[in-house]
């Protein structure tokens, strides 16, 4: 017998204002801004709107809790501790989280319940395993001297968030700042506050002292670019678009705070002809479509050897089309809204310039619905390198197909861009693909699958794409100093 699922009702709307210090409070301003629902283009509720005095008063809540309050003599094994108790909180109210974060971000509700939340979980839960084990060395130096080192937190971590993943991406920040005992302000993407100030006060519940943990929604130039700029903030990480990061750098190198920067990608997804098909195209079609094409790491550049050419697009095109879009909080649903008005008008834009630079839309290529940012799930064909659908980043569901004659060829041509976040190739031959992967200039590359995270493997890019790694064992060292201590014996 069949059955129907039904929508997940809209969850409540907990906390609006900023969270700073362990307190809920209002502006210094007294401004608010508009969270809005991409799926009917209704306002969700206001939020307050940070600007640079609180992003201030953040700070200072931040350096105290670092430099006086009970997290700052906290046995690291209890600072684990309050992180396993997090992750246990989260898991506990995960399909409200997930609602919620559906309601604010638009992805489908059966992403962010199978995908997002189980991630943001592991993420944390790994990083508290790491938070006793940082182990300096002693040194054998010359003479009568006893030389040690010690890994001490970096500071006041200021952290940037983007709106595509935004619990993930939290959680990605927090993480292994916490584990290395900094403290944080974070400024959450001002399309998708909610999910982060929600985790906000989870933290506070699990126990974390007052001040380690701030939350400051607000716009980049002025909220942002306050976090880059002040004096107190020790270290600045942030996802996002390469201009933006550009901005940071200039705007931080007054103070000479560390950087780490998480950025865009047009990654290559290379399918040869001795490929297991229809796992590629699976691959391919989820590679691109998964999140609206909202993902920096995105397949968006997708050769085909030109001997399965054909048939390949024919699995791709069917499998669009079959593409449920529609309310992302139905459990059914696989695509849903694109993030905001802005998003959805650059990618429809873009959508235009291909058609009119040549490149065949097989699929798609229209707005879905009278309401809400939906966009069809649009394949283009017959794309060269040259054209902007090829070489710009669209983040949005426009997968875009170009043909290669052979592996000598395929290298270059994957290494046309400047930037490199990502790869993938798919083949049976073993050789094959560890020369791609060796040739390929990005910070992932997946072999005969694609879009695997795991929050012990590194993740990063190559050129424009970003400057260091998130993840694994390499992200605590973006939140610790080392410090050498040398005693004289004599």
């Amino acid at each position: 017998m069949a059955t129907t699922t039904l929508p997940i009702a809209p969850p409540q709307i907990r906390h609006q204002q900023c969270f700073i210090g362990g307190q809920w409070v209002d502006s210094v301003s007294g401004k608010t801004f508009a969270t809005v629902n991409p799926a009917t283009e209704e306002e969700i509720c206001q939020v307050a709107e940070g600007d640079a005095e609180d992003v201030d008063l953040a700070v200072q809540a931040a350096r105290n809790a670092l430099e006086n309050g009970p997290w700052a003599g906290m046995d690291a094994r209890d600072r684990g501790g309050l992180m396993y108790k997090l992750a246990d909180l989260i898991e506990q109210e995960l399909d409200e989280l997930a609602a919620l974060e559906t309601l604010d971000n638009g992805k489908p509700i059966r992403d962010a319940r199978a995908a997002d939340l189980p991630l943001v979980i592991d993420c944390l839960r790994y990083y508290a395993g790491y938070a006793d084990k940082f182990h300096g060395k002693t040194i054998p130096v010359r003479g009568n001297f006893f030389t040690y080192t010690r890994r001490e937190p970096i500071g006041v971590a200021g952290q940037i968030i983007p709106w595509n993943f935004p619990l993930l991406m939290a959680a990605w920040k927090w993480g292994p700042a916490l584990a290395a005992g900094c403290t944080i302000v974070m400024k959450p993407a001002e399309q998708t506050p909610l999910t982060c100030l929600r985790l906000a006060q989870l933290a506070q519940d699990a126990g974390f002292p007052d001040g380690v943990i701030n939350v400051v929604p607000g716009f980049g130039p002025t909220a942002g670019a306050a976090v880059v700029k002040h004096p107190g903030v020790d270290k600045v990480a942030f996802t996002g678009e390469y201009k933006t990061a550009q901005i940071i750098m200039r705007d931080a190198a007054e103070t000479l705070k560390r950087l780490t920067f998480e950025l865009g990608g047009k990654s290559p997804n290379i399918v040869f002809a001795d490929a297991d098909l229809e796992a590629a195209a699976a691959g391919a079609h989820f590679g691109l479509f998964f999140n609206q094409g909202q993902c920096c790491c995105a397949g968006s550049r997708l050769f085909v050897e030109e001997s399965i050419h054909d048939k390949f697009v024919d699995k791709l095109v069917a499998l669009s089309k079959d593409c449920k879009i529609g309310d992302p909080l139905d459990p059914e649903t696989q695509q849903g809204p694109q993030v905001d008005k802005a998003q959805f008008d650059k990618i429809m834009e873009y959508i235009d310039l291909g058609n009119r630079q040549g490149a065949q839309c097989l699929t798609g290529g229209q707005r879905a619905g009278e309401r809400g940012y939906f966009i069809e799930p649009t394949v283009f064909d017959a794309v060269t390198d040259d054209m902007a659908i090829a070489t710009e980043e669209i983040f949005g569901p426009v997968m875009n197909i170009l043909k290669f004659k052979d592996v000598d060829e395929i290298v270059d041509r994957a290494n046309n861009t400047f930037y490199g976040l990502a790869a993938a190739v798919w083949t049976r031959d073993i050789g094959k693909a560890h020369h791609i992967a060796r040739h390929v200039k990005a910070g992932t590359v997946w072999v005969n699958c694609y879009d695997v995270f795991d929050a012990a493997a590194p993740f990063g890019g190559f050129k424009m794409s970003g400057i260091g790694r998130e993840l694994g064992e390499k992200a605590l060292d973006n939140y610790l100093e080392d410090k050498t201590v040398t005693v004289a014996l004599d």
